[in-house]
């Protein structure tokens, strides 16, 4: 029986890590372009805000799981 090239486990890191990611980078891009903007002081509305919170949380949360995910990954394809 030949082994898949990409475990379920792994293949579910690797999704979840790009949909967290992603949407932290459009909570990012949705706040600099039509949520007013930001400065200095910080984005200049009330929805700009509430993205800029949604891209603190994701961003970091999804390069973590993706790192993990594509550590998992060189893993499995050392161990064949």
């Amino acid at each position: 029986m030949q082994t898949p090239l990409v475990h379920n486990d792994t293949r579910k890191l690797l999704t979840t890590g790009c949909a967290i990611f992603g949407t932290g980078v459009l909570a990012a891009l949705l706040m600099l372009t039509v949520f007013g903007g930001a400065t200095r002081l910080g984005p200049h509305t009330n929805s700009g805000w509430l993205a800029l919170m949604v891209a603190m949380g994701c961003l970091p949360t999804g390069a973590l799981t993706l790192a993990l995910g594509l550590a998992k990954l060189a893993g499995d394809m050392r161990r064949g």
